[in-house]
């Protein structure tokens, strides 16, 4: 349909997006693109971008200078000459190849939040992913279970031991990970837990990765009660935030918690919230990615799959909660908010 795309993962997405070469014409689009546009996908290739704005010359001035990395767009006005305009949101971001246009629909078709940005077939590629994992953690499980019976019986081992049910515990989240990829069911009900035990064990995680490069801090507010959510999960947020920070160069990891009265999540008002704050010294941000950092796909390394923050975001809302961060060259903090039950057990409003 199109020439081969710069990530072919795009191929699968719902969101449209073009690719635009040095000479800013349309390179290559995935299909939601000119599915989006109501045109066929010939039709799109060798088109100037410029000329898609039906209504203002944003894309032309952006396309003419050499400063700016990213041009948010709201409600722009894109079409081919003679056909029906369609509006939409998005942003359109300087390449190593030229650039990438990434449109959110607000004309009728549903714009796309970061919850809703993994479509199916990414999901079924992940599958296979998970499927192909199952063997080496069967083995790594096996191998965890000899070490601990080893080091089961020398008491000079404690340390040891430590590490050897980090692994075990670790194994045992990526099997349920991988059972959840492969077997999609309802999410698991929220069980009553400690929110300090799970940074305990993401702390250890950073410690045993990391062998004491990233000086990790704890700044703990001892009062806080259990409260319901899914612990596996929790890790699997904080975890990623921390190894965020540790891949932006962060010398130093803060660990917050503290507990918010009357606060405002997601329109509604909650009596009481638990903030968990993961404060770094890293780069920051870069501004270019800052409106749109919890969508797939999206990184600021070469290497990176985008997918971490997208996942952090996603278990924030599975406990009604929250993820937001403020960030500068120095000094970068990602705030998860989640609402805790009301005294008398049951959830805040």
């Amino acid at each position: 349909m199109t020439p081969a795309t710069p990530a072919p993962i795009l191929d699968q997405l719902a969101t449209p997006v073009a690719w635009v070469d040095p000479q800013a014409r349309i390179a290559g689009a995935n299909p939601a693109f000119p599915r989006w546009l109501g045109v066929g996908a010939r039709r799109v290739l060798g088109q100037p971008l410029a000329a898609l704005e039906q209504d203002g010359d944003a894309l032309a001035r952006f396309l003419a200078q050499d400063e700016r990395e990213v041009l948010r767009l709201h409600r722009i006005a894109l079409g081919l000459p003679g056909e029906m305009p369609r509006h939409a949101d998005g942003w359109l971001t300087r390449t190593a190849e030229g650039w990438r246009l990434e449109v959110h629909p607000s004309d009728g078709f549903s714009a796309l939040d970061p919850a809703q940005a993994l479509p199916g077939a990414l999901s079924a590629a992940l599958k296979g992913l998970a499927h192909e994992l199952r063997n080496p953690l069967a083995g790594l499980k096996g191998a965890a279970q000899l070490l601990a019976r080893r080091t089961g019986h020398r008491p000079e081992d404690s340390s040891e031991r430590e590490l050897v049910d980090l692994i075990g515990a670790e194994i045992d989240r990526l099997d349920h990970l991988v059972d959840r990829l492969l077997s999609p069911a309802p999410q698991r009900p929220h069980a009553a837990l400690n929110i300090h035990a799970v940074l305990e064990r993401v702390l250890r995680l950073a410690e045993a990765e990391g062998g004491g490069q990233v000086r990790m801090q704890r700044d703990y507010d001892p009062s806080i009660p259990e409260f319901h959510g899914d612990a596996d999960r929790l890790v699997q947020a904080v975890w990623n935030l921390v190894r965020n920070a540790q891949q932006a160069g962060a010398a130093c990891i803060v660990l917050r918690t503290r507990v918010e009265s009357g606060l405002h999540i997601r329109e509604h008002l909650h009596a009481r919230a638990l903030r968990v704050e993961i404060a770094d010294d890293g780069r920051g941000v870069p501004e270019a990615l800052a409106e749109h950092l919890f969508l797939p796909l999206v990184s600021g390394r070469a290497e990176g799959t985008g997918l971490g923050l997208a996942l952090a975001h996603q278990v924030a809302r599975e406990h009604r909660g929250s993820l937001t961060f403020r960030s500068r060259p120095g000094h970068t903090v990602f705030t998860l908010l989640l609402p805790q039950a009301d005294p008398e057990g049951g959830a805040s409003p």
